[in-house]
């Protein structure tokens, strides 16, 4: 059985994801897979994601694996990515969309009207690109990785977790929003670390030798 499971419900960037890890973790068995079992028998999961909330969750639903991830959510060391940290939350704007509902929160859209520097200049939505990420507090995925470093992003929507606590990490759009969160052996960015060159690749080694401790 898989040391590491990609959970494949249809959507994301999936085989990038799976190919960084095995770039950090090339003694790991890391599978993409769509099948319960395996996720089920995982001793760790991601759950990347990209396009749309609706249509994420929609493919999550049809797929029979929103349960698989709940569960795997609340028992092992769990690594959401982009719309894999959205679909966590409760409910979002996209849509609307109910999430999984693992986390008390929702996901909102950048607000156009918020999207202007002092200087005059307008900001575009999507956020695409590299932006600084400070870390809230101390967790074992940030080892190694500066407080500040760049990660790339690119998404029109981000959380606002209900429970503050949660909060691992922000950025800058033009005003601070939630780019990553953790809890007990939950940790989800809205990042994309499989493209963020060497922090993001070292933040999928701390998620591989995590032991699911906040």
């Amino acid at each position: 059985m898989p040391a590491i499971a990609v959970v494949d419900y249809g959507m994301g960037n999936l085989r990038s994801v799976a190919k960084a890890l095995a770039h950090v973790a090339p003694d790991e068995h890391i599978v993409v897979t769509a099948d319960p079992r395996v996720i089920r028998a995982a001793d760790r999961v991601v759950l990347p994601g990209q396009s749309a909330m609706p249509d994420c969750m929609r493919c999550l639903d049809a797929s029979g694996l929103a349960d698989v991830v709940q569960e795997a959510a609340a028992t092992r060391p769990f690594l959401g990515i982009c719309l894999g940290l959205q679909m966590l939350f409760q409910s979002s704007e996209e849509g609307p969309t109910p999430g999984l509902g693992v986390l008390p929160g929702r996901v909102v859209r950048f607000r156009d009207a918020a999207m202007q520097l002092p200087s005059g200049v307008r900001l575009k939505v999507p956020h695409m690109g590299w932006s600084p990420v400070r870390q809230a507090r101390p967790h074992p995925l940030w080892a190694g990785i500066a407080d500040g470093t760049r990660f790339y992003f690119a998404h029109s929507y981000h959380p606002v977790p209900k429970d503050r606590a949660v909060i691992a990490g922000t950025a800058d759009y033009p005003t601070a929003f939630t780019c990553a969160i953790a809890r007990a052996n939950i940790f989800a960015t809205q990042f994309h670390p499989e493209k963020s060159h060497r922090a993001g690749l070292r933040l999928l080694a701390n998620f591989v030798a995590w032991n699911g401790c906040d």
